[in-house]
């Protein structure tokens, strides 16, 4: 079955990009292939794009689109693995651009038997690649009700997370909880109220695949592997759906504008090394007519920032 996605901020982060005819470039989360189709666009003959993505059905997509053009290729890993597969190409340093489109995409939601969602059916799982690493379904199994609550509280900023997790904790003991509906159910009788709009099961669910797939370490890994292969000059470009990753996409991308901190007062060393990133333009969100036509578009926020200089170990 065939799922739909629409890319967000589509133009914004190419155009971000500046894409040189020439030029080498990395999309580090392929997804349908919405950004690396526009990047090929303006790409020239002798230009070059690599994907990355680790969810089969999005390499599988990738590797139609490379049978049809060969200035592309894609690589099944997660984006930790950066700097790994530019190393393979012999590319460290001559990327002119990555971009990080985060979060989970319009296909994974909608397919009931990937787990992501309450809104369907289907077997708790959540996992960007099914072939590796633990489901939401096993660790809801044996987590504690602290670390349950943990995971609630702070990826998914749930304010009843300990109500939660004792509920879940009760209901697995007279049955597993193997399913989207039931974990739903589960999450919908122990909150107390309701907000307006919004599942109960939303946070929880949205915790659950932060967790399970190790978001937020993925991208803290991906984000310091782009300074490796940055080519001086290479836009690094991220659109991030979620406040936590949007705060390590921030600080990261200040702190390494800055340079190095010193203690106050201290007078600035000579040889001082300058700033690794360089800020370019503010923070941009989808606009009215993306978000009306796309809801999905509406918590998306486009960071990016540009390497300052050529020092690659």
């Amino acid at each position: 079955m065939s799922f739909e996605h629409q890319t967000v901020l589509l133009l914004e982060a190419v155009d971000a990009l500046q894409v040189a005819p020439a030029g080498i470039y990395v999309d580090a989360t392929f997804g349908r292939g919405g950004h690396s189709r526009e990047i090929l666009r303006r790409l020239g003959p002798e230009g070059r794009l690599l994907a990355i993505d680790r969810d089969p059905q999005a390499v599988e997509a990738g590797r139609a689109l490379a049978a049809q053009d060969t200035r592309f290729s894609i690589v099944h890993q997660g984006f930790a693995a950066l700097a790994s597969v530019v190393d393979a190409r012999g590319w460290r340093g001559q990327v002119n651009g990555v971009l990080m489109d985060l979060g989970v995409s319009s296909p994974q939601l909608d397919d009931a038997s990937r787990g992501f969602s309450f809104m369907r059916e289907g077997p708790l799982d959540m996992r960007m690649n099914p072939q590796e690493g633990e489901s939401a379904a096993d660790y809801v199994a044996r987590a504690t009700v602290e670390e349950l609550q943990a995971v609630f509280s702070e990826l998914g900023e749930e304010r009843f997370s300990r109500r939660i997790a004792q509920a879940i904790v009760r209901a697995r003991a007279s049955r597993p909880l193997t399913t989207t509906r039931e974990l739903a159910e589960v999450v919908a009788g122990a909150v107390p109220t309701r907000e307006a709009g919004k599942n109960p099961a939303t946070r929880v669910f949205q915790a659950l695949r932060i967790h399970v797939n190790r978001e937020l370490e993925q991208l803290v890994e991906a984000l310091g592997q782009a300074l490796d292969v940055l080519a001086p000059r290479g836009r690094l470009a991220v659109i991030s759906f979620h406040s936590l990753e949007d705060r390590i996409v921030k600080r990261f991308m200040l702190h390494h504008s800055r340079g190095p901190e010193l203690p106050r007062g201290m007078p600035l060393p000579p040889n001082l090394p300058p700033p690794k990133l360089a800020l370019a333009g503010k923070a941009m969100r989808a606009g009215d007519a993306e978000v009306e036509a796309n809801p999905r578009a509406r918590s998306a926020i486009l960071r990016v920032a540009e390497r300052q200089e050529a020092t690659h170990g």
